[in-house]
């Protein structure tokens, strides 16, 4: 199934913010996710378990360093 994401990832008290949100743009990429980037979060789109998949390594990567947070709104009725 087909599903769509808008997430926000926030690495807190982290020194990179920056190479940890371009780690999470390459997965996307290395998935095949459509996505756009704006200026308070992402929206993404693709099969829900590559979805899931881009989210949790997002999570993952910047939890890895630090502390982080990821907000996240899921759905399969949105075009």
């Amino acid at each position: 199934m087909e599903i769509s994401c808008q997430f926000a990832l926030y690495p807190l008290r982290q020194d990179d913010v920056g190479e940890i949100l371009a780690e999470a743009a390459l997965e996307l990429d290395r998935l095949g996710i459509s996505y756009q980037v704006g200026k308070m979060s992402t929206d993404i789109r693709g099969e829900e378990d590559q979805v899931f998949q881009a989210l949790r390594h997002a999570f993952h990567s910047a939890a890895s360093r630090g502390e982080a947070v990821l907000v996240a709104s899921v759905s399969n009725a949105c075009d």
